[in-house]
Order: structure tokens, then sequence, then C-alpha cells
């Protein structure tokens, strides 16, 4: 039991830790808007991870294989709202000193539709729950007590990278290392998707 729980927290922390369009965008809205002002955003990717956990569990990826004008439509969908979210943060205003109220960080309502629109999310809880399973007797037990392991792993390997990104704020009060940095990370971002979203297509 305890192999499996480390192999389970192992594979999670890889599979959702990995630079991916979700920690790329915590890492660019945490240097661009700073830890606290991102929280919200951070939230609301862990409520949308925690419909593709669900989503996982009921089938979700085996009924988007049996249609796949449906996954292409969520894949597309995905990758127009995350290339929304990169130029929101490649196009926000240079940071004063004392940032206004008014510079706005992506929202809980963004982070949960990012992720519930993220099909690497759906994709990775699918090869979890079918490889790294907790070997527990009742099967409801075992995959509420998988899902809940993975939920843990996600929110302290998402605040890693919110950390990262926050990390950076300083430099983000020089205007053209501000932008350099902002368009690097909204690039990343998007080769992320386009990469995922190739793979789907294969």
């Amino acid at each position: 039991m305890l192999e499996a729980f480390f192999s389970l927290v192992a594979a999670t922390a890889l599979l959702l830790g990995s630079p991916g369009p979700a920690p790329l965008a915590l890492a660019a809205s945490g240097a661009t808007f700073g830890i606290r002002k991102s929280s919200h955003f951070l939230i609301g990717i862990l409520l949308g991870l925690s419909v593709a956990i669900m989503g996982a569990t009921a089938g979700i990826a085996a009924l988007l294989a049996t249609w796949p004008e449906a996954r292409f439509a969520v894949q597309l969908c995905g990758a127009l709202y995350i290339g929304y979210i990169a130029i929101k943060i490649a196009t926000a205003p240079v940071m004063e000193k004392n940032p206004s109220a008014e510079t706005q960080a992506p929202s809980l309502l963004d982070g949960f539709i990012f992720n519930l629109l993220n099909p690497k999310a759906y994709a990775a809880f699918f090869a979890i729950f079918s490889q790294f399973l907790l070997p527990i007797e009742e099967s409801n037990l075992s995959y509420i007590a998988t899902g809940m392991v993975c939920l843990i792993v996600a929110a302290v390997v998402d605040f890693i990278w919110l950390c990262l990104g926050g990390s950076l704020r300083p430099v983000f009060h020089k205007p053209k290392q501000a932008r350099i940095i902002r368009v690097c990370f909204a690039l990343l971002m998007v080769a992320a998707v386009l990469i995922v979203f190739l793979r789907g297509m294969a």
C-alpha cells in the first residue's frame, strides 16, 4: 500500500508538474501580478482540476475517444482559451512600484475554465487511474482516495510554480525585461498547448 501511494504521488507530480499550460500560466501570473493577486487563479485551476478528476473517473476520456469530433472540439476550445490567457499575460501593462488596483490578474473563473478545457488534465488522470489506482478493497473508496491524493499533490506542485513565477516579480519593475519574460511565458504556454493538441490529433 505504501509503495503504491509513493508511486501515485511521483506519477502525479511528474504528469502535472511538467511544464504544461497550467503550470506555465501560474508561473506567468505569479510573475506578472504577484502570488497574492494570483491566488484566485490558482484556486480556480484546482477546482477545474477537480472536475477533470471526476470526469476521468466517470470515463470521459473513453467517451472522447469514442467520438473524435467531441474530442477535437474540447481540444480546440481549450487551446483557444489558453491562448486568451497567454495574450492577457503577455499584454499586461508594465507595473509601477506601487501597482494600482486596476491591474487585473486572471480570476477564479478564468482558472476554472482554463483547466476545465485542458485536455492534458483529462489525459493525465485517465492514465493515473488506469495505472496507479490505490489498492483499496472498496472500489469507490479506491477512486476517491486516489483522486484526493492527486488533488493534494497538484495543489502543492501548482503552488510551487506560482511561487517560482512570483520570485521573478522584482524583475517586472524593469519594462524591457518584464515584456520579454511575459512574452516568453506566453509563447511557452502556446507551445505547450500546440504540443498537446497535435499529439491528440495524431
